[in-house]
């Protein structure tokens, strides 16, 4: 079975291919710039006005493009469904001067850019360049999604159905979501709309990553640990106690420092952590069911995991399949293969 998994954060997008014929260390692996960053190149290049349609995606980057575009005295027309990118709530795409078009409106005088988090078109091209052709059975993908609940603030909606699916303590594969999302899931659904025909997993990259972790050789000997993800944007840690997660807590890397991150991880540990102290921090927030006993180590993934190094706490760096990058795609591989022998 041929498998593309393809994690796509805010730097970076980590796209593995994996022959399940061959060991996974020999799968073919690119980390390539994230979509939101193509995207925001193409909208800064141009020189005009312009409608920028497709499907709702990531923002970061995009988003701000799309706001300087604005302030150099050019129109930036949406269709709704890529307005969604800037803000779910719509009324507030419009107050920052953007305009709501139909998907039916054709304007052919306007630059033109479409949005999408997955460009199949340009995975093939770049391995056919290497004689690869991209032929797979299964395609899974990994993005963060906040949710959109109308008067609920996201970051708290987001832990809302966190809570929601771990009323019961979960492997991190339970997670996916298998050719079908909420509604809520603007973001996910917007990758369902580019993949029509395919059906893709879908997973949230912060779990994906995760669940990539508890890949690593040494991780699966381990019992009771936390699992922690370092990301370029976010920082999710979940507790894990025979395999299944008991507790989350999620922040923005940039406000971390090493000695935010260990208290933190150490609240985690003996189920002290509360969402308020987390979300009214600037994080998404925080939940957990009980202490821990007999925490083996800090398991760590992510690109930005060297802050773990100066907070003196004992930490395994996982590298599921050789490669710390690939921990999105080997979770959403995980995810896949559990499908399948379920």
């Amino acid at each position: 079975m041929n498998i593309l998994a393809v994690d796509v954060g805010v730097g970076t997008q980590d796209i593995m291919f994996y022959d399940t014929d061959y060991p996974i260390e020999n799968s073919i692996k690119m980390v390539m710039p994230s979509p939101t960053k193509i995207l925001a190149k193409r909208i800064r290049k141009h020189h005009n006005d312009i409608l920028i349609n497709g499907n709702t995606m990531g923002g970061g980057p995009v988003n701000k493009a799309i706001e300087n575009h604005i302030k150099r005295g050019y129109k930036v027309l949406m269709t709704e469904n890529a307005a969604r990118t800037v803000r779910d709530d719509l009324k507030r795409v419009k107050s920052l001067g953007i305009e709501i078009v139909s998907e039916r409106e054709h304007h052919p005088e306007l630059g033109r850019v479409e949005l999408k988090d997955i460009d199949l078109d340009s995975i093939k091209e770049s391995l056919s360049k290497f004689e690869v052709k991209l032929d797979f059975d299964c395609i899974g993908i990994a993005i963060q999604d906040h949710g959109y609940l109308e008067g609920v603030g996201d970051r708290n909606f987001r832990f809302m159905k966190i809570k929601e699916k771990l009323n019961v303590p979960r492997y991190p594969e339970e997670f996916a979501y298998y050719d079908m999302v909420p509604e809520y899931f603007t973001r996910m659904n917007g990758v369902l709309n580019t993949l029509k025909g395919y059906k893709p997993i879908i997973m949230d990259s912060k779990f994906a990553s995760i669940c990539g972790a508890t890949c690593d050789p040494i991780v699966k000997e381990l019992n009771s640990y936390i699992a922690i993800d370092i990301g370029n944007g976010h920082t999710l840690a979940a507790a894990f106690d025979n395999g299944k997660i008991i507790g989350v807590f999620e922040h923005h890397t940039k406000s971390l420092d090493p000695e935010k991150i260990k208290y933190l991880i150490e609240k985690l540990i003996d189920g002290t952590i509360t969402h308020n102290e987390v979300h009214d921090d600037g994080g998404h927030g925080a939940w957990t069911t009980a202490p821990m006993d007999n925490i083996e180590c800090v398991v760590a993934t992510g690109p930005m995991r060297g802050i773990l190094q100066k907070t003196g706490m004992k930490v395994h760096y996982a590298a599921p399949a050789g490669d710390v990058m690939m921990a999105g795609p080997v979770g959403l591989i995980k995810a896949i293969m559990s499908r399948h022998t379920d």
